[in-house]
């Protein structure tokens, strides 16, 4: 049977002026995401709380998310602020003021409370969260203050929470969500590189688990992959990160690049259908016959839609690297599902290969 995890989806701040962050922003980004990549899981139970009121209805789904025994994965967007008594950094919820924070916010010991009582290996919490100035004054002196204890892998960023103006958004999680979109799934280390890379230079601290350690450490700066968008040429990097096995860290700085290219020529653009077709080589090396096949199908289809003929060397070899990678998928569903597509596009572009039409059709049967 497949396992099955559970994601906790938590977004939360307060209401009106004392705003900081809009948490909520993310959640339909992370809601696009399949299930199962929030949790690494074939199958996945997903929970989302959007600006909770009350700190123990927060409690009781947290509590009820611990409980069960597959992968756990919270996603967490929100603010951090200190209760004036006991000096404790809580999440604010919709609710929370400066003054009634101790009531109406959800202590961070809760959180670490309730997560303590799994199975190490098995939970992990990925965390966007903007803090007051006091938790911000208290990270730089007091490492572990946002500590989850050792079994629970934490990743995420802390930025100072603007003084004014409008509420910042939670783009370090929703690169997360972008890059888990493009069907990728590297490991949690290279999502967070990936991301803290994308954040730029704006002042903020990332959290990291520690080999070996009792808490969460920190890094005063982005953790940036082996290449970015920054870097001259990143394709050195990325091949000598997959032929090292470090598949996860390759496809993440390929996918930073691809949203990069994005951004400046938009969809319908050779530079983004390079990064694309990186990645397809990238899913070749890594074993991934039918992701790989995937992704080059997309290209094909993504440069004739650019109004690339069939005959150009581009299309053609996508098409040819497409079929090369369809022979080789191990399943048989797989193929099967990709297959019509397959003929549909080798139709259009038969290639130079004579009888490569024919030879995919009696496969198919």
């Amino acid at each position: 049977m497949d396992t099955v995890g559970t994601a906790l989806l938590l977004a939360a701040a307060p209401a009106g002026r004392g705003r900081a962050i809009d948490a909520a922003s993310v959640l339909p980004a992370l809601a696009a995401v399949p299930p199962g990549a929030l949790t690494g899981t074939p199958v996945a139970t997903v929970v989302e709380l959007a600006d909770p009121l009350d700190p123990q209805t927060v409690l009781t789904r947290l509590r009820a998310a611990a409980a069960t025994p597959g992968p756990l994965s919270v996603h967490l967007a929100g603010q951090l602020q200190l209760d004036r008594r006991q000096r404790l950094p809580h999440l604010a919820l919709a609710r929370s003021t400066a003054t009634t924070l101790r009531y109406t916010g959800l202590p961070w010991h809760w959180l670490a409370a309730e997560l303590a009582v799994r199975r190490p290996g098995t939970t992990s919490v990925v965390a966007d969260l903007v803090a007051d100035t006091e938790v911000w004054d208290g990270l730089g002196s007091t490492p572990g203050l946002l500590s989850l204890g050792p079994g629970v892998q934490l990743y995420g960023r802390v930025a100072p929470a603007p003084r004014r103006g409008a509420p910042t958004t939670p783009d370090y999680l929703r690169h997360f969500a972008t890059i888990w979109r493009t069907g990728a799934r590297p490991p949690l280390p290279d999502l967070h590189a990936a991301a803290a890379a994308h954040m730029g230079s704006a002042p903020a601290l990332y959290l990291t688990p520690q080999t070996g350690a009792s808490a969460n450490g920190f890094l005063a700066a982005p953790a940036r992959p082996a290449a970015s968008p920054a870097d001259t040429d990143p394709h050195p990097a990325i091949l000598a990160a997959a032929q090292a096995g470090r598949h996860g860290e390759a496809v993440a700085v390929a996918v930073a690049w691809e949203q990069e290219a994005l951004r400046r020529h938009g969809p319908r653009s050779r530079e983004a259908v390079h990064w694309m077709e990186v990645r397809a080589d990238l899913a070749r090396l890594a074993g991934e016959a039918a992701r790989s096949c995937e992704l080059w199908i997309g290209a094909a289809q993504a440069r004739l839609d650019m109004s690339q003929p069939p005959q150009d060397p581009d299309v053609e070899g996508a098409v040819d690297r497409a079929h090369h990678q369809w022979e080789r998928i191990a399943d048989p569903a797989r193929a099967r599902a990709l297959g019509p597509t397959l003929v549909a596009l080798r139709r259009h572009v038969p290639g130079r290969k004579a009888g490569a039409l024919a030879a995919l059709e009696r496969r198919m049967g």
